[in-house]
């Protein structure tokens, strides 16, 4: 236990110092990672041992990202972006497949180790160009997706590749058909899953108002699925990130992102970490100019299929280049493929260990590339990114209005937005209320909206208005604290439950506060008095004063909200006024 504790320590303390300063150099945290890794490792000052094991458990977080990456896709969306994954991702696995697999033969390698070789290479790192998309805000850009479109195929190429290696190595293997079809069978039963019996799972969960409980279950969750796919000897990510889409349409979203980002991010940067661990330099020192040989060949070979790639869809040149170094690096299933190419008997140790390498520093290399790219090549024009093919729909944008509540009083506001065609994120924390409303058509998320993480995740950096109707006096204040802390723009319309929630809210500089009950109030007063036979234009002036006195006098008692005998004195004050000004409107 003291060994296990010492070890996190040291990496803790690695990531804390170098992380800071590469980010600052403008190198990004995954250089940092790798460096941080290098160092504590066996080949470093050897303060971490056991680099494989920690790789395998680090795992976890390219698993967890694919699921977050998921979420953010719905099936029609992503059904929108076929032609794009198809066209993209098989274009450029088979081209650089062809590339490598003829480099490495002009290289000296047999055919069928060329193949092997090209095809293993032809997969890029998921984890390090998801992470650079996400770090530089381009995700949701044109290169984003077509990068992401490309990634998400060679998770697909995974499984025919696992299944081409027995045959290269000259083994054959019964299995591999039965195994494909194992791995089609869990994709549709997951799909089943996810229609019919994840939404009223959590939704049983989310009633029980425990929080544990529903971080639990959504880790569950997405181990369930990598595992599964794992167990079929197929990519643990693919399955993570196949039930995310299909809970990109749930009410739960929100939360479930909320409750895995910060495992994510933790296990993420293990994961660089070990990467930076496992990387042997002492074969560099050994045989270094066929280690720098071969891992130009790999940079230059895949960042020019991927540039031919970009340029037939008409990018711009300088997005042209960044677009080809930020995949042309080896991912991590290679290290999966060439173990079992080891085992197969079709490379011996030796080989295995120089392409491991290569690959490893193919990814130290690419945030290396991409800042030189940056320096000598010019910012690319707004206009000539690639156009979207018709049958894609770009991303939809943040919408500019966010409801917290959505109980009596935050629906009338929701269904007039429905009306005018004005998009919204919805949050609540009832299930049974968010049952109700999506079945009208209302996007509407569960979530606790005094959690800082949600707001972010709800897009409320991107909003013009909060509507704040959360049943909760103390919750709303919370959340009025932390947006005027965290999004300052962001334009408050906060629901008072009476005069002294009002005060606070008043307090806390929100302007725009709406007493629930107080214009139905006025209204019932309107009536009362038509009713004792006063004529309606008397009714409507005697509101329109007392509401004006109110208000007023509501404004003056904020700042004595605390002190009851001023309290008291203006409320003798104000009764006085309202006294003298409404039986003024008798005459």
């Amino acid at each position: 236990m003291e060994h296990f504790f010492a070890q996190a320590l040291v990496l803790l303390a690695a990531a804390l110092v170098l992380l800071p300063i590469f980010q600052r150099a403008g190198l990004g945290s995954i250089l940092g990672y790798l460096v941080a890794g290098i160092i504590v490792g066996p080949l470093g000052f050897g303060w971490i041992s056991g680099a494989e094991a920690v790789l395998h458990f680090a795992e976890l977080g390219v698993v967890l990202m694919l699921f977050l990456v998921g979420l953010e896709l719905e099936p029609a969306q992503l059904w929108a972006q076929r032609n794009r994954l198809i066209g993209l991702g098989a274009s450029q696995v088979f081209l650089s497949t062809l590339a490598l697999a003829g480099a490495f033969w002009f290289l000296g390698f047999s055919v069928n180790q060329s193949i092997a070789i090209g095809a293993t290479l032809a997969l890029s790192s998921t984890a390090f160009v998801v992470q650079m998309l996400v770090e530089t805000n381009q995700l949701g850009t044109p290169q984003g997706r077509s990068g992401f479109s490309i990634l998400l195929f060679q998770d697909l190429a995974v499984i025919p590749i696992i299944l081409i290696l027995p045959v290269l190595a000259g083994t054959q293997r019964d299995e591999g058909s039965p195994q494909l079809l194992a791995g089609l069978g869990a994709l549709i039963a997951m799909g089943f899953a996810g229609r019919y019996l994840l939404n009223p799972w959590l939704g049983w969960l989310a009633k029980l108002r425990n929080r544990d409980v529903m971080t639990a279950s959504a880790l569950l969750l997405v181990l369930g699925s990598a595992g599964l796919m794992g167990y079929l000897g197929l990519s643990m990510g693919l399955g993570a990130f196949v039930a995310g889409v299909l809970l990109a349409n749930s009410p739960y979203r929100e939360q479930l992102e909320t409750d895995i980002q910060p495992f994510k991010g933790l296990l993420l940067g293990l994961f660089f970490l070990a990467i930076g661990m496992t990387m042997d330099l002492r074969l560099l020192l050994d045989s270094p100019l066929t280690i720098i040989l071969y891992l130009i060949v790999l940079l230059l070979a895949k960042s020019v299929v991927l540039m031919l790639i970009a340029r037939v869809r008409r990018v711009a040149w300088s997005s042209t280049v960044r677009f080809g170094i930020l995949l042309s690096q080896g991912g991590e299933f290679a290290f999966v493929l060439l173990t079992q190419a080891k085992g197969l008997g079709l490379m011996d140790g030796d080989t295995v260990g120089r392409l491991n390498l290569v690959v490893a520093l193919s990814m130290a290399s690419t945030p290396l590339l991409l800042k030189l790219a940056s320096t000598l090549l010019p910012s690319p024009d707004k206009g000539s990114s690639e156009a979207l093919p018709e049958d894609e729909t770009a991303p939809s944008e943040h919408p500019e209005v966010v409801i917290a509540g959505l109980g009596r009083f935050g629906q009338i506001t929701a269904r007039i937005l429905v009306a005018r065609k004005i998009a919204f994120t919805a949050l609540d924390s009832n299930p049974d209320e968010i049952n109700l409303l999506r079945r009208y058509g209302n996007e509407v998320f569960f979530g606790d909206v005094t959690r800082l993480d949600l707001l972010h995740n709800a897009g409320l950096a991107h909003a013009k208005v909060l509507v704040l109707a959360v049943d909760d006096a103390e919750d709303a204040l919370k959340v009025v604290d932390l947006v005027r802390q965290h999004f300052p723009d962001v334009a408050i319309v906060a629901r008072a439950r009476d005069r002294y929630h009002a005060f606070e809210l008043h307090a806390r500089g929100v302007e725009m506060v709406v007493r629930e009950t107080f214009e139905s109030a006025l209204k019932s007063a309107k009536l009362t008095l038509m009713q004792l036979g006063l004529p309606e234009s008397t009714a409507i002036e005697l509101v329109r004063n007392f509401r004006s006195v109110d208000e007023s006098l509501l404004d003056e008692q904020v700042a004595h909200r605390e002190d009851w005998d001023k309290l008291l004195e203006s409320n003798r004050r104000g009764r006085a006024e309202l006294a003298s000004l409404l039986s003024d409107s008798d005459r």
